[in-house]
């Protein structure tokens, strides 16, 4: 007779979704910045922030400190009503190459007109966007409190095959 074995699941070692954060980046300022910035707004429901370039690129005639995109994080039930929106405009098909070891997880989209719900409107114009995920484990917080804060140790921090696995499981996402 075989015995059986009950694995008994460890709450410490459980997967969550930390934050989702959607970046615009333009690359220039002005009305085209502004049009991405009510977009970004639109389609969030949370208020962006604007980015700002790290350093002068003459050729490009973007000086230091000069806004170039927007961006927002948003976390919660926010971040997954929007990723499951987002994830059904690539086809819950993600490659196994945008994650990385450190329980993140990162794509881009063309256009956002190909998100569902969204309509092409003439003024605003078309966008591609980058999105990130980010992946931790309860008991991550030790690492980036301001008071008493501590190194984590390598089963607490989730892998490649870990986060493949969450967004397997919890949104039915496809790895190629």
């Amino acid at each position: 007779m075989a015995e059986q074995v009950q694995v008994t699941k460890n709450p410490m070692q459980s997967v969550k979704l930390a934050k989702v954060t959607v970046n615009i980046g333009l690359g220039e300022s002005g009305e085209r910045l502004e049009k991405a910035y009510r977009l970004l707004e639109e389609l969030t429901g949370a208020k962006p922030v604007y980015t700002k370039a790290k350093k002068s690129i003459k050729e490009f005639n973007v000086r230091k400190g000069q806004p170039i995109g927007v961006m927002v994080t948003l976390r919660g039930e926010n971040a997954k009503e929007f990723l499951k929106k987002v994830l059904s405009a690539v086809n819950f098909r993600l490659k196994a190459s945008s994650f990385d070891n450190a329980g993140n997880v990162s794509f881009g989209i063309a256009e956002h007109v190909v998100i569902p719900g969204t309509r092409y409107d003439p003024e605003v114009g078309i966008f591609g966007m980058d999105i990130a995920i980010t992946l931790e484990k309860p008991g991550y917080r030790v690492q980036r409190r301001k008071r008493k804060k501590s190194k984590i140790g390598p089963k607490q921090r989730v892998n490649k095959e870990e986060a493949m696995n969450f967004l397997r499981e919890t949104f039915g996402v496809t790895i190629i």
